[in-house]
Order: structure tokens, then sequence, then C-alpha cells
């Protein structure tokens, strides 16, 4: 009888060759609900609240326009996508934790990263306003006069981009990267971003064709200076090198 069932099966599908496959819907667990504040955030490096607030700011982009087909809500969503960023793997491993396809997760988490990549002007930004406070708290740290703020850049590991291009991603540690230049203030707060560079491109270059660089050499932030490491970064005006 087993032997007729699977003859059964392998017929249904060689008819259905060429077909549409049935869609499958898979349960997707309420993470939110189902764990404790300490296991969410081990597993989304964020606790509940920061996600709440997060979720409070996109909800408005991720709701979807009808509930048939399984919608994800707003919320699984968001959670999909931390959880892909804390876990820097496979697309396979975050979707089969909320139930969906490969290409619903990747999908999701490329809407998503868009949706937070267009928060950035909002939250990071040089307090023009106020950054003589930013000035007096750097020097409260160690002691440098005039700083206002801290920058370096950092290798993101991506996987190869592929094409004639690729091998400019490859940084001088060998691994495919981003090269990205961030400046901080004294509490580590993110004041400026370059984010477009790939991993073979030195930091010095970065640099020079920041928009930052060119408001430095403008004299906008006059007799205040940025620290940076003079292996990476050249000596030019409002630049104070360490």
């Amino acid at each position: 009888m087993n032997n007729i069932h699977n003859i059964i099966e392998f017929i249904d599908d060689v008819n259905n060759i060429g077909g549409r496959r049935p869609q499958v819907y898979k349960d997707r667990p309420n993470l939110y609900e189902i764990l404790t504040d300490e296991e969410f955030k081990y597993r989304f490096r964020l606790s509940k609240s920061c996600v709440d607030y997060l979720l409070s700011l996109l909800e408005g982009k991720l709701k979807t326009a009808t509930d048939r087909n399984m919608t994800m809500s707003p919320m699984n969503k968001v959670l999909i996508t931390l959880r892909f960023y804390a876990l820097g793997t496979m697309l396979i491993s975050v979707a089969d934790m909320f139930g969906v396809s490969i290409s619903c997760a990747s999908k999701t988490i490329r809407d998503v990263s868009y949706v937070i990549a267009e928060l950035s002007s909002i939250f990071i930004q040089i307090p023009v306003h106020n950054i003589k406070d930013t000035k007096m708290k750097m020097y409260e740290i160690a002691r440098f006069p005039l700083v206002f703020g801290a920058i370096d850049c950092t290798h993101v590991r991506i996987q190869s981009p592929g094409g004639h291009d690729s091998e400019i991603f490859r940084n001088r540690k060998g691994y495919f990267s981003l090269n990205v230049q961030a400046l901080v203030n004294s509490e580590l707060q993110f004041m400026d971003i370059v984010a477009r560079w790939p991993g073979s491109a030195h930091d010095s270059h970065i640099c020079r064709n920041s928009r930052l660089f060119a408001r430095l050499e403008s004299g906008e932030f006059q007799k205040m200076a940025i620290l940076g490491s003079i292996i990476s970064y050249c000596t030019t005006a409002g630049f104070n090198s360490q």
C-alpha cells in the first residue's frame, strides 16, 4: 500500500510540473508575546520598549492595504529585520523562525531597512545649535580642547556582490566589506555616517570626499575640531589628528 501511495504522489507531482505550486501557510509565532523581556533582548538586541518606540515610527509605512493572504503585521516585519541584523546569517534561518518563505523574508528586510534609513536625518545629525555643549562633554573625557566629535572608519562585512567590480569590495584583510565612516559624540551617538564606499577605499579618501570634510573646510565649525587617527586621516583645516 505504501508503494501504491508513493506512486500516486509521484504521478501527481509529474502532472503538476510547470503548474503553480500550492500555497502553504506556516504557523507564525508571536515572539513579542511569547518571549520574556530578557529572552527578547537576547534574540533581537533591543528591549521590547525600544522595539515599541521603533514600531511607532515605522508602523504607518509598513501597514498593508489588506489583511488577505496572511499578510504580516508591522511588528513581525520589524522583528524579522532585527533578527537578521542580529544574526548576520543566512535568510533561511530567519525565515524559518517566523514561518515565512525566504523570498518574503528578503523583501521584508529590504523594505523595513529602507524605511529605517529614511529616519536617518532625524537621528543622525551634528547638533549645530548646542555644539558647544557637545564640545564641553568631549573635553571632560580626556581634556582634548576644541574637539566636538571622534571619527573613524570600520569595515562592515558583506557577501561578494558579484560582477566585474566585485574585487573593489575586498579589503586589505581579505574579505568583502563596505568601509563605513562614522562620527560620534561623547555619548557614542552617531552624528554623521558615510556608508557608500567599498572595502578597498582608504579611510583618508573617504574622509576627503565626504560632506563633513567640506563643511569643516568651509569654516562652518570655527575653532572646533574632530579627533581621528593620524594613520587613517590627514591633518587639514578643521581636523585635529592624534
